[in-house]
């Protein structure tokens, strides 16, 4: 039995003795540069302004995106609550509307090389979480390595984040195929939602669901939930370039209203879909940046 194993089992062991846990949503995608902890953040919060307790889990390791969206510099990380003996309360870095994010630091890359007694620590700490959060978002790395299979093996729900482009297509259904071929994962014990990002309406978004769900069910025997999509939007790209969460900056822009939208599919199981009116500037300036 590998280290992985183990923490997946006692992880298991304690989620049977907790009878009531957060939610925990493992947001991931097959490449990198499609929004992924874009993603995270502000759903992150939508959820809070939705009235529930939201703590981010960044997983990303090395490229440190939450806290840079945030504008917050963690004092400590998971290695801290691992070798440095830290509570789970010394690591919760506060962000905007007092949502709490960890960061994995190098913590993230030693989680297969732990002693037992450091794995129940962690696990006993994480349940802590359970009293501090109603929702916990996982920010994994980009891609398809070990530790990113990992943790979508751990989560009873993953969202996994797509755009049109052909390459991220395929990667995200490279991603899949890991996932669904891998001897340890669940499929029946697990909800994969799909959202489309960058997309320019409700009908690319869902032709884009429509796609990796066919290869799924067809070479995985499995089949993919959609939760929505986010459209391809100036406001989202200005607000990323200067480093700020869409949802606080522009709250009234499509995307926003989009991110909202998601939110509320993920609380009450809908499938809800935003109603885009681009205006005409906005219209031309999706159809270039499409061209580029």
């Amino acid at each position: 039995m590998d280290q992985a194993e183990q923490l997946r089992n006692v992880i298991k062991l304690r989620n049977q003795n907790n009878m009531q846990t957060a939610r925990v949503i493992t947001v991931t995608s097959g490449k990198g540069g499609v929004g992924k902890s874009n993603m995270t953040v502000n759903l992150a919060i939508q959820l809070q302004k939705a009235g529930k307790r939201v703590i981010i889990f960044d997983a990303d390791f090395g490229l440190a995106n939450i806290e840079v969206m945030f504008g917050t510099i963690p004092k400590y990380n998971l290695s801290d609550l691992i070798y440095q003996g830290k509570n789970i309360r010394d690591i919760i870095t506060k962000g905007p509307l007092d949502i709490g994010f960890i960061s994995g630091g190098s913590g993230v890359i030693g989680l297969n090389n732990l002693y037992m007694e450091q794995i129940q620590y962690l696990v006993k700490s994480l349940g802590e979480l359970n009293e501090l959060a109603d929702v916990i978002l996982i920010d994994t790395g980009a891609g398809i390595s070990d530790q990113v299979l990992e943790f979508v093996m751990a989560s009873p729900e993953v969202l996994l984040v797509t755009t049109p482009e052909p390459s991220s297509l395929t990667d995200a259904y490279s991603l899949l195929k890991a996932l669904y071929r891998n001897p340890n994962f669940v499929a029946n014990g697990t909800t994969i939602h799909v959202v489309a990002n960058k997309v320019i309406s409700n009908e690319e978004g869902y032709a884009v669901y429509e796609k990796l769900n066919y290869v799924v069910e067809q070479f995985l025997h499995g089949s993919l939930d959609y939760l929505g999509m986010v459209p391809q939007d100036s406001a989202l790209e200005r607000s990323v370039r200067s480093q700020k969460p869409v949802s606080l900056n522009v709250p009234n822009s499509p995307s926003a209203r989009a991110f909202e939208v998601l939110a509320g599919n993920l609380l009450d199981g809908t499938h809800n879909q935003i109603q885009i009116r681009w205006g005409i500037s906005q219209m031309f300036s999706n159809f270039w940046s499409r061209k580029g």
